[in-house]
């Protein structure tokens, strides 16, 4: 086992060349944002946050953060306005730029191969000044760094551990540990291997409480786990810095049921292809359906210039909002996928696509001519009035229902990807090449597969 780890770490922990040029690199994007903060009429000072300055990055992954820290008594609007005119003039003393928007906007630049993200926030010093979410990062890397320990390389271990599990960021669309958490973690149980032996206790023990906030703030951390609690999260973990915050609130439970087993299997197993999983082999997604006797529904479209933040949850929720619709149409949804190579896409496994229904015809007058050749063409007659009546089955298909529940507005789907899907073409059990891979990955569930 320290044999295999060893192994990880040289791969994953930066070597003193790439050391300094991250040190380098950050030294002169400061010594940039310095000389521009010194033309403004702010008090603001530059913080580097984030892995780079908690040295707990990996290999070829060191974006830089750098936050403009606003003193705390300006108003919100004048952090925003004032926060992004200097975050843009630094950018544009960099490579290139462009704006990017959270709760409030921000710049993400370019310099050197790296990308910088310049933040702005304000400068507080302790939970009760936090008026923005991006306000605790500071406070974030000055407590990692306080109470890390040197155990920086076990940091690298569990997030390759989880990067290569997929089971890591924070993100809407990941759901999973964030690079803080795994910090935490860390710092909980002082080790990698440690964090792997604990998930089972992690997981009845349910809430950590690295501060001790549920002595020091009862009233409030006891808020917060009753909130949690209610939720229904996997894990509770009290932000050290802020006792009103759940820092494993984003963790899913099919994230932290990944890394339930995945630890299990590590501890009985272990193996190099936890942290480098190797590419899953292929097969016919078209053979797939044959052994499987289901259909595949397929809506492809355009897809819209956002990015993942906002494009994947988007997806999701239209892909959600069509099983729930088709499941009422009659037809059953197995399993629904969602992403983009050239275009959008959404995937549905369904039962079937043309589903028998029921309609009512009504007929002409019973004495009448047309009425007795109603009444011979037709199975089921029956009189309702003067008037003869009988039913017969006729077959929905599916990319009519599809088409219908569109039209009518009744499905629910993503505001920002609406009209893209609305154009969408429909495919049956079809798929174009460069979507084959995904579509077997999704039939045959490999992509999910806990023992894969």
């Amino acid at each position: 086992m320290k044999e295999l780890l060893n192994q990880i770490l040289q791969k994953i922990k930066p070597s003193e060349e790439e050391r300094n040029l991250v040190e380098r690199v950050k030294g002169e994007v400061e010594s940039i944002a310095k000389e521009i903060i010194a033309t403004f009429d702010y008090d603001v000072e530059p913080y580097f946050v984030g892995s780079l300055a908690k040295d707990t990055y990996l290999a070829g992954d060191h974006d830089i953060d750098l936050f403009l820290a606003f003193p705390p008594d300006i108003p919100l609007e004048e952090l925003r306005e004032k926060g992004l005119e200097l975050a843009k003039t630094i950018g544009e003393n960099l490579e290139r730029h462009e704006v990017a928007y959270a709760e409030h906007p921000y710049v993400r630049a370019f310099y050197k191969g790296f990308k910088v993200d310049l933040v702005p926030c304000y400068n507080v010093r302790d939970w009760r000044e936090v008026r923005t979410a991006v306000d605790r990062s500071i406070l974030h890397t000055k407590w990692v760094l306080k109470h890390l320990n040197g155990k920086n390389d076990e940091v690298r271990l569990l997030k390759r551990f989880f990067k290569g599990i997929n089971v890591y960021g924070s993100e809407i669309y990941v759901k999973g540990f964030s690079g803080y958490l795994t910090e935490l973690l860390i710092i909980k149980y002082s080790s990698f291997l440690k964090v792997l032996e604990n998930h089972d206790f992690m997981f009845r023990q349910k809430i950590i409480d690295l501060e001790g906030w549920l002595k020091k703030e009862p009233e409030v951390a006891m808020k917060t786990v009753k909130r949690e609690v209610d939720t229904d999260v996997p894990l509770i973990v009290i932000d050290p810095v802020d006792p009103r915050r759940n820092v494993a609130s984003a963790l899913s439970w099919e994230r932290f049921g990944i890394f339930y087993f995945k630890a299990k299997q590590f501890l009985e197993n272990p193996s190099r292809e936890f942290f480098f999983p190797e590419q899953k082999q292929m097969g016919d997604y078209k053979r797939t359906l044959r052994e499987k006797g289901t259909k595949l529904v397929t809506l492809l479209f355009e897809k819209p210039d956002l990015i993942d933040d906002l494009l994947l949850p988007q997806l999701e929720k239209s892909a959600k909002g069509f099983m729930k619709a088709l499941e009422l149409r009659g037809f059953r949804v197995f399993e629904a996928h969602w992403g983009y190579k050239n275009k959008a896409f959404i995937m549905l496994e369904v039962d079937r696509t043309e589903k028998p229904r029921v309609e009512i015809k009504p007929g002409p007058e019973f004495f009448t001519e047309r009425g007795l050749r109603f009444y011979l063409k037709n199975r089921k007659v029956w009189i309702r009035g003067k008037r003869l009546y009988s039913e017969k089955v006729v077959e929905d298909s599916i990319v009519d229902v599809i088409r219908e529940l569109l039209e009518k507005n009744q499905v629910s789907l993503g505001k920002q990807v609406k009209e893209h899907i609305m154009q969408a073409d429909i495919l049956i059990n079809f798929v174009p090449p460069e979507l084959s891979d995904e579509a077997y990955l999704f039939l045959s569930r490999e992509k999910w597969n806990l023992k894969g």
